[in-house]
């Protein structure tokens, strides 16, 4: 059956037996020329003697054509008991009601047709009511869909909010919503409920279609909001092909300012050498320095101004209430985070069990990480599942067997790093998802989500670089999650809203409003501001634009990535313990958390706590800065890994006392192998001159 063979005359729906072409009312009117057949959506919907038996792909949506036809002579016995002609497909389903209606002419009489569950259709006299108070105001106020006054009665034609008390509707505009913004965005117009809004409208016969909404659908409608900034803006460009020349992958690729993305520069221009080097444009620059100027400005309150009976209570704490230092506050998140960081890293381990032996090997280029590391996600023999390798291709020397396990952890470091810099996110530390456009076309936000599942589950470093709204959105779902100001990337954005905040006075809103009508109507925020408390849903709105709606594309490509390995479920299962890897950056190596890494084994012929108390020394040593080597170099000449991955090692790293001349670093089981020496001058020199050498060695 083809759809598209529509028949150029208007031919009755044959149920109904009306001409009448208005989707709004009756649903679509489709004529299937094969079978013969002209059908009002609705009016096939709703016909109680039918049920889907077939497929979505089968017949007309599931309605099989034999049973369409054995309906049709059903309803040629009933008579309508309002036009009082035959055909009447729709009954009442009230108990005892024996009343038959077609659709249109229910809909004239006011019968009410619920689009959910069984189809229910109930006449004028069983019809669902709602029930209004006495005490309710009875003056008309603003249907705040069309602005029309809308009178506070029981009628068929009149809607009340239920989340909002003294909300009403003109039912023809709720229904007209519900076309256009489909069950994904049809909510209440002033606090934005949707599943109780949602509910009792289909209960009162709204139409919610599942569908998008429309302006969602329509070809290029954002395509403005799409654009990235590309013109370098530097005094004086350097590139001879001028200043929108853009040349990826190279010097002369356009890098936008990592705080506003809206200056940008190019590489060769502001001397950067490479992607991965955060850049500010100048006047965000001046922003920051003014700011931690004025933080030095602060002084404390002179004598004279303490006074004052306000003043005293706003500096001094009530001597009741013990005051926490800020170091046992900082020392009281880092204990939280360490344990939900030890709970994400047992959950990282179940996943790791999918890992079989098989290898997938991957070539990778240091100077170009993320093409050569998209082209092996893409190979066609990549599995995530597979045990992966990886040999740096522009490394003069071959890579030895034993270092692929260091090559992998620093193929994903590096790469960990591109993806954080990269047009894919905005913001400065703590970043959102940005809308690059060829980003969504070329499918790179699910690669990048991809790569993160994959780097945590094979052993590699925890993003650290999420902003707290992103990751919200990414676990508990956008509908779920309110934004603030703070997270918005765009600082002119931004600043709009935030005059529109801190309105205060009606005539000020509403001139603010007046001069940003443009940047409303963009964002379709919309609305009349009769009161100054609208500025609060306003705001609400732009930030929910802006922060949420603007990224829903790539926000859903990104999650689909991340459901790699089955990440993205365990996330959702363990926000707290995931928010640590992917919202913190990750604690510094200590002396105290590199000493608990390491297990000790000796012979038992070695002075085991002689030996200990040398390398618990030279640890210590290390972190005060007596030595010529960091902890970093330590564990990075053991594992090939410069910080402890969230799932941590596999080998665990060991530590071996043996009669060996130099400190031995086995990568591939994660070992040390220290000597056996008589007094710590000895023991601390032989390890600062091998750590030192190697690592030298493999930098050249």
């Amino acid at each position: 059956m083809s759809e598209n063979n529509f028949d150029i005359q208007s031919p009755p729906c044959v149920l109904c037996g009306w001409t009448d072409n208005c989707p709004e009312k009756y649903g679509e009117k489709r004529t299937y020329v094969e079978y013969n057949l002209t059908l009002h959506n609705y009016c096939l919907l709703m016909s109680s003697g039918i049920w889907q038996r077939g497929e979505e792909n089968e017949g007309v949506d599931g309605f099989l054509i034999e049973d369409i036809r054995k309906e049709v002579n059903r309803a040629a016995r009933l008579m309508c008991n309002i036009c009082r002609k035959k055909g009447a497909s729709i009954g009442c389903v009230a108990p005892k009601c024996k009343r038959s209606y077609h659709f249109p002419c229910g809909l004239q009489k006011e019968c009410v047709f619920q689009f959910m569950e069984d189809f229910r259709s109930y006449c004028w006299e069983h019809k669902p009511v709602q029930i209004f108070s006495d005490k309710e105001s009875r003056e008309p106020s603003q249907c705040t869909i069309c602005l029309d006054l809308v009178e506070h009665l029981p009628l068929y034609s009149v809607l009340r909010s239920p989340c909002c008390k003294n909300t009403w509707f003109h039912r023809e505009c709720l229904q007209y919503q519900a076309l256009s913004a489909g069950i994904f965005f049809f909510r209440c117009a002033v606090c934005n409920n949707k599943d109780k809004f949602q509910k009792e409208m289909l209960r009162m016969g709204i139409h919610i279609p599942e569908k998008d909404a429309s302006w969602e659908l329509e070809d290029n409608a954002y395509q403005d909001l799409l654009q990235c900034y590309q013109h370098c803006d530097i005094r004086r460009c350097l590139c001879k092909n001028g200043r929108d020349y853009n040349k990826p992958d190279s010097k002369w690729e356009i890098k936008r300012c990592q705080s506003c993305g809206s200056r940008g520069t190019h590489l060769a221009c502001s001397s950067i050498k490479s992607w991965e080097q955060n850049w500010e444009c100048v006047e965000c620059r001046s922003i920051f320095a003014k700011g931690k100027y004025s933080k030095r400005k602060k002084h404390s309150l002179a004598p004279s101004e303490k006074m004052d009976g306000t003043t005293c209570l706003l500096e001094e704490p009530s001597p009741k209430l013990p005051r926490q230092s800020p170091g046992s506050q900082r020392n009281c998140l880092l204990q939280h985070l360490r344990m939900q960081r030890k709970e994400a890293s047992n959950i990282l381990k179940e996943l790791k069990q999918q890992i079989n032996t098989k290898t997938t090997r991957l070539n990778i280029n240091t100077e170009n990480i993320w093409k050569s590391a998209l082209k092996g996600f893409r190979q066609r023999n990549f599995r995530p599942t597979n045990t992966i390798e990886v040999k740096f291709t522009n490394c003069k020397n071959r890579v030895k067997t034993d270092s692929f396990t260091g090559s992998k952890h620093l193929f994903f470091h590096l790469l960990m790093l591109h993806i954080q810099n990269s047009s894919l996110f905005e913001g400065s530390s703590a970043k959102n998802l940005s809308v690059d456009p060829q980003a969504l076309k070329e499918n790179l936000y699910f690669e990048a989500g991809k790569m993160i599942a994959v780097s945590l589950v094979h052993g590699g470093p925890s993003p650290g670089f999420f902003s707290k709204i992103l990751f919200d959105c990414l676990v508990y779902g956008p509908e779920n999650v309110k934004p603030n100001l703070d997270d918005v990337a765009d600082a002119g954005v931004a600043q709009t809203i935030k005059k529109i905040k801190y309105s205060e006075s009606l005539s000020s809103l509403q001139s603010t409003v007046h001069d940003c009508y443009d940047f409303l109507a963009a964002a379709g925020c919309l609305r009349p501001i009769t009161s100054l408390r609208d500025k609060d849903m306003l705001v609400n709105d732009l930030l929910i634009h802006h922060v949420i709606k603007r990224i829903i594309s790539p926000l859903e490509s990104f999650r689909q990535g991340l459901k790699t390995l089955g990440l993205l479920e365990k996330m959702e299962m363990h926000p707290d313990a995931f928010s640590s890897l992917f919202c913190h950056k990750p604690e510094n190596l200590s002396a105290e958390a590199l000493c608990d890494l390491f297990t000790i084994h000796s012979s038992t012929d070695v002075n085991k706590v002689g030996a200990a108390d040398f390398w618990m020394g030279y640890l210590q040593d290390v972190e005060s800065g007596e030595s010529v080597v960091t902890l970093q170099d330590i564990l990075f000449f053991v594992t090939g890994c410069s910080s402890i991955p969230p799932i941590g090692f596999d080998p665990e790293p060991t530590i071996k006392f043996l009669p060996v001349h130099y400190p031995i670093g086995n990568r591939l089981l994660n070992c040390l192998e220290l000597p056996i020496t008589r007094t710590y001058e000895n023991f601390k020199n032989k390890m600062e001159f091998t750590i030192r050498n190697t690592l030298r060695g493999e930098k050249e």
